[in-house]
């Protein structure tokens, strides 16, 4: 079942800092409206799953900016934009995790990506932080998040793994199924396994959208 969660008068209070915060930051791009229903959709949309909740503000207002950057991206034509990816899977907790966290630590400035999750877990699968930090990569901080509209419009190229049919299809986006296997209930060994087959497929595609 789904998660009831009443919303406090602090959390309203920090809700509305932070819209003045991404105002500020997306100011002449998008309008207030807009930036606080993301804002406001992005909060709905983590206290579905939370556990904790203490730290939903601040998950809201990330993800509502990540989804303010794709939106933005979107927006640009493509002739004059970076090349985009979505990676999804089924908790968004390991490997569309790992595989954003490789194609941003690769792809420096020539690519950006998302990641999001048909069914996101309440939190990123530990042995995928501890596998990735022994490569040189943190990803400690991500959080799982369903996809959205703005990640699916903007990504140029739809990476999915183990979703299936609940990953979302769009008539004229280009789509790759990774047959990777899930971290969850894997050991740390298994799991660096993954992380490196997922770090070849990752550099495969960096560099077919980023090269020619």
């Amino acid at each position: 079942m789904p998660q009831t969660h009443v919303m406090t008068n602090a959390a309203r209070m920090a809700l509305r800092s932070a819209a003045r915060d991404l105002h500020d930051e997306f100011r002449g791009v998008f309008g207030e409206e807009t930036i606080e229903a993301l804002l406001h959709s992005s909060y709905a949309e983590l206290a579905a799953t939370a556990t904790i909740t203490n730290w939903l503000t601040v998950g809201a207002e990330r993800f509502a900016r990540q989804r303010l950057h794709a939106l933005a991206h979107a927006q640009v034509d493509a002739a004059g934009r970076v090349p985009s990816v979505l990676f999804l899977c089924v908790h968004n907790a390991g490997r569309s995790q790992m595989a954003l966290g490789w194609f941003t630590h690769l792809a420096a400035d020539r690519a950006v990506a998302w990641s999001g999750g048909s069914e996101p877990a309440a939190q990123i699968n530990p042995g995928a932080v501890a596998a990735m930090a022994e490569a040189g990569i943190n990803i400690s901080a991500e959080f799982a998040k369903p996809w959205t509209e703005e990640f699916l419009l903007a990504a140029d190229v739809v990476i999915t793994m183990g979703c299936g049919d609940a990953c979302p299809l769009l008539p004229g986006k280009r789509y790759e199924d990774w047959e990777i296997d899930d971290p969850e209930g894997k050991t740390l060994d298994e799991i660096r396994v993954i992380r490196d087959q997922i770090k070849d497929k990752v550099t495969t595609l960096l560099n077919a959208l980023t090269c020619g």
